[in-house]
């Protein structure tokens, strides 16, 4: 990854309460790409913030409770890390988040994830996310499907919250795909429910609402857009999986919250020993990884 940091002149500000970042006028937060962390607690908050800077994001939103994350904790990324104080455990505080940012940066790219989510895109090691969202418009395209790619840690004994980046797996295999239905049952064109990973493999500790791994984490934000609870878009062009006449790209976001909340849990954490399995495959932090196993795809963008 890039280490290089854009240059922006925006202060860094501590929002007391996200009624007081929806005190912001619309459009004053200057340009995107913006990048919402949602922190649920205090892992690996820093390297997700990081992450996020180090693939193009122009600013990042921590969302965070009292006693979680400083501006200090992000060095020479200061100037780029605003901090909104929320509390994150509280239902829909993502969706929250999201919608107010999408009122204050019309037209601008958003994406969205959770601490210890690490966004990745075709090419991503040398290209931005800019550079993405461009290519993506140019396709007539105001969006970017996401799968969240499980990740946990080879050694539960040695990390048992399931987190640790330098000993990171996946699985490799596992994943499927279904029609997609709408309150009258007709099927959705182009879009489709995506499940696999841990969901799927622990799936008796996964309530059936929470199984599926698509998100629309990646988008530009649109007058009057919504995110719904169910990490869909109000307007259902921007869920489809391509446009009409060919493939388009997909993203994924490698993710450490399954994990982490099937080992914390009482009702789970006792059940597994272990989550590798045969066809478990160390992670190598790549997007031709995943470009390879089939995680994600480039589409028309070479």
């Amino acid at each position: 990854m890039r280490a290089e940091f854009l240059c922006d002149t925006h202060d860094p500000m501590i929002y007391p309460s996200m009624n007081a970042f929806r005190s912001v006028p619309p459009g004053s937060l200057g340009k995107g790409p913006f990048a919402i962390v949602v922190a649920e607690d205090a892992t690996e908050v820093t390297s997700t913030v990081m992450h996020a800077l180090q693939i193009g994001f122009h600013r990042v939103f921590l969302v965070a409770p009292d006693g979680i994350a400083k501006p200090r904790d992000f060095e020479d990324a200061e100037p780029r890390v605003d901090i909104i104080r929320h509390r994150t455990r509280q239902a829909g505080a993502a969706q929250e988040a999201v919608n107010t940012l999408i009122e204050k940066a019309p037209g601008e790219w958003i994406h969205y994830c959770y601490n210890g989510e690490f966004l990745f895109f075709p090419f991503c090691e040398d290209r931005t996310v800019g550079e993405a969202a461009t290519f993506v418009m140019e396709e007539r395209r105001t969006s970017v499907l996401t799968y969240v790619i499980d990740l946990y840690a080879d050694d539960l004994t040695a990390y048992p919250d399931a987190v640790s980046l330098d000993t990171a797996y996946l699985d490799s295999s596992g994943y499927y795909a279904e029609t997609r239905r709408n309150g009258a049952n007709d099927i959705l064109e182009r879009q489709l429910d995506f499940y696999g990973g841990l969901r799927w493999r622990f799936e008796e500790h996964v309530t059936e609402a929470k199984r599926k791994i698509d998100r629309v984490g990646l988008f530009q934000a649109q007058p009057g857009l919504t995110l719904r609870e169910d990490h869909t878009l109000s307007d259902e062009e921007l869920n489809t999986y391509s446009c009409p006449w060919h493939h388009s790209m997909t993203a994924a976001i490698c993710s450490f919250r399954v994990a982490k909340a099937l080992r914390t849990n009482p009702g789970s954490r006792h059940d597994i020993p272990d989550f590798r399995w045969h066809k478990s495959a160390r992670f190598q932090w790549s997007s031709q990884q995943l470009m390879q196993l089939g995680l994600m795809e480039p589409g028309q963008w070479f």
